[in-house]
């Protein structure tokens, strides 16, 4: 009997211990780990899933099977049920404004359908006059609000000061395009503005004016509106400074942000490092320089490929024209409809007419080693971008840059083949065929119209690719990115160059492993990979596995960020 008993007790502390179940040493134990649900690690050509994933202080510590991942659970370990969910790497969006969103969650929402539902001047000024009270006004000493769209309006044009006069007369009105390149004042905010018959054009700038009179009508394009727009929509006080910053964080994480872009810091950066130095970043965000505020700034401890609180400085934005939608991109051919008061052979302007000041520009920031990023939209700023940055690239080197064509909405093949031989990144932008795919075949041509944001012209040549939302240019939306990546439809539901289209993983990694290459952070992110970052992202569905128009409806139940959950939908 006593040798049966010693048999049964040797048995029981084998089984015992060859458990699976069993508790991680603490040293070794997970901090949390997720499972049951399609775990997506977006490495590699083709989609690869795993069971589980746990996270120690921030950091990926194993992927694989469920059972060989609770073999990390603790007493302490947080273990969740996925439930069937999508988790991904966090998302990266290639190109936004961060300091601006702020602005679109405070303001007045002017965007149209389907986002909001400001389609004609008359909803405009009802929301304007709805959202002008005390309390609002006291956050900047403005009245404002953004993403009105001329291309939408029933009355197909912008906006005038007659119109905001409407609103009010006694307080000053800033409202913004939905390119982000135009703002219309009201008769008090050209007055504070000091804009009046006697203003000139600025460079790279058009004050509109009245019919047969040189008095402005309140619609400001490009330099003669952006300083403005910046300094009109500026927290006033710390307090507001510190409530548009939490609105547009919150935002962000909303829609699964862990890592930002703050594409072109002018004034703004100031509130960005005051942030920082208060530590109110949930997420990363990584700033690009004005080349105008570079010698301001560049210097800085915040220039670094490290982050500090959550925030960088990754190099340096050069804008060269402006927005295709608005007319001011600058074209080889002209428009099909110039904008009012234009010529017929109307082609838009460039924001930088001197290539030798523009050389002098892009080679400070070659002798820095500054990663450059360049806004061009129409053909005629590409060959610019082109003709000025190569030879630079021949006398310094090209290697290890990684600069960076932001939009590129009107880039021909010949410019794809001359951007790749450059080694430059494209950060396309296909939102457009969503929300003007319609508008650029009315303005260049049904041909051309569906050559906009050539994706999968760019990826078969080789290049390396990343899409964007430009916010708040549109909502920071990014699975709204990814399906008009995919899907390329119009709001008419016409088809927007159909053999543009990505494919749902290619348009995932565009904002998750291929933007983080962008950025210099593939070590740390945009894959799930053991060592990495535990940036998540958590979605009501696969994007994989679902119809494609379901796609833009995917919602994002949780953020993660540094194996924190700094975001969860209620």
């Amino acid at each position: 009997m006593m040798k049966k008993l010693l048999v049964l007790f040797v048995s029981l502390c084998m089984f015992s211990c060859n458990d699976s179940t069993k508790k991680a040493a603490p040293e070794n134990a997970a901090d949390t780990i997720y499972f049951n649900g399609d775990i997506i690690t977006m490495e590699g050509d083709e989609p690869t899933y795993v069971e589980a994933v746990s996270i120690k202080n921030g950091i990926i510590s194993k992927l694989g099977t469920k059972k060989d991942v609770l073999k990390l659970k603790g007493d302490s370990t947080k273990v969740v049920d996925l439930k069937g969910k999508t988790m991904l790497p966090g998302f990266i969006d290639g190109h936004c404004h961060f300091a601006n969103f702020g602005g679109q969650a405070i303001g007045a929402q002017l965007l149209a359908s389907p986002d909001a539902n400001v389609n004609d001047i008359e909803i405009l000024i009802s929301v304007l006059k709805q959202w002008n009270t005390p309390e609002n006004r006291a956050l900047t000493g403005w009245i404002f609000g953004a993403g009105f769209d001329d291309s939408v309006l029933k009355e197909k044009r912008f906006p005038t000061k007659h119109d905001l006069d409407k609103v009010s007369t006694e307080f000053p009105i800033m409202i913004v395009h939905i390119s982000g390149h135009f703002a219309v004042v009201n008769s008090k905010g050209l007055e504070q503005l000091g804009i009046n018959a006697n203003s000139k054009d600025p460079e790279g700038g058009l004050i509109r004016r009245e019919k047969n009179s040189n008095e402005p009508n309140g619609v400001l394009e490009e330099l003669a509106a952006i300083p403005f727009m910046l300094q009109a929509i500026a927290p006033k006080s710390e307090e507001a400074l510190i409530k548009f910053f939490d609105a547009g964080q919150d935002m962000a994480l909303s829609y699964g942000y862990t890592t930002a872009q703050e594409g072109r810091a002018m004034q703004n950066q100031e509130m960005l490092v005051a942030m920082a130095e208060m530590d109110k970043y949930k997420i990363d965000v990584v700033s690009y320089i004005d080349y105008m505020f570079v010698d301001k700034h560049m210097t800085s401890k915040w220039n670094s490929k490290n982050y500090i609180n959550k925030f960088r400085i990754g190099g340096m934005k050069v804008t060269l024209d402006g927005s295709p939608q608005g007319r001011t991109a600058w074209r080889t051919e002209p428009y099909l409809i110039p904008p009012e008061g234009m010529p017929h052979d109307y082609s838009g302007y460039p924001a930088i007419a001197n290539d030798s000041v523009l050389s002098s520009i892009f080679e400070k920031g070659f002798k820095n080693n500054w990663q450059i990023l360049t806004h061009t939209n129409g053909d005629a700023a590409i060959d610019q971008l082109i003709r000025t940055m190569k030879p630079l690239k021949e006398k310094y080197g090209n290697e290890g840059r990684r600069d960076v064509i932001i939009h590129g909405q009107y880039i021909r093949d010949d410019q794809l083949n001359q951007a790749k031989d450059m080694n430059m990144i494209a950060s396309l932008f296909p939102l457009h065929t969503f929300y003007w795919g319609d508008w650029h075949q009315e303005l260049i041509g049904e041909k051309l119209g569906q050559k906009i944001s050539p994706t999968r012209s760019a990826l078969n040549k080789g290049m390396k690719i990343t899409t964007h939302t430009d916010a708040p240019v549109a909502l920071p939306n990014l699975m709204r990115v990814v399906w008009t990546a995919v899907a390329r439809t119009s709001r008419s539901g016409k088809i927007i160059g159909e053999d543009e289209r990505l494919t749902p993983y290619e348009a995932l990694k565009s904002i998750t492993e291929w933007s983080a290459y962008q950025h210099f952070e593939e070590d740390k992110k945009g894959t799930l990979n053991e060592g990495k970052l535990a940036d998540l992202v958590v979605l009501s569905d696969n994007p994989l596995k679902v119809k494609v128009d379901l796609i833009k409806g995917i919602q994002v139940l949780k953020t993660i960020k540094d194996g924190k959950i700094v975001y969860e939908l209620q």
